[in-house]
């Protein structure tokens, strides 16, 4: 039986990695968790924030509705209260749409 390479998966990611994965500062992600309270990342004895992929994934809420929708923060902190997960399940049909879209144009460049 051939050996099988496990991928070993992170379970929770510091505030720079986050910050990072979504091309903003730090300081907007502490702001974020300051002004919108789904976000709230566990910390750590030195007081370092451990954000989990859920904590990510509402982070990822959070910038799409605030940096590619346009909200302002309290616009869109009255649509997470007023309808949270249909908020999120547009941004996922959205996501799911790009993929198509990116999926599509390297077809259509590799028939180029």
């Amino acid at each position: 039986m051939p050996y099988k390479e496990k991928t070993i998966e992170k379970k929770y990611y510091s505030i720079g990695e986050v910050a990072e994965k979504f091309g903003v500062a730090t300081s907007l992600i502490r702001f974020w968790e300051s002004e919108f309270d789904i976000i709230k990342p566990k910390k750590n004895r030195k007081g370092n924030r451990q954000f989990t992929k859920d904590d990510i994934e509402k982070v990822h809420l959070i910038f799409h509705l605030v940096k590619e929708k346009g909200y302002t923060l309290q616009g869109a902190k009255d649509l997470l209260k007023s309808n949270p997960n249909g908020a999120q399940s547009k941004m996922e049909v959205v996501d799911s749409l790009k993929k198509v879209r990116d999926f599509l144009a390297e077809i259509k460049s590799k028939l180029s």
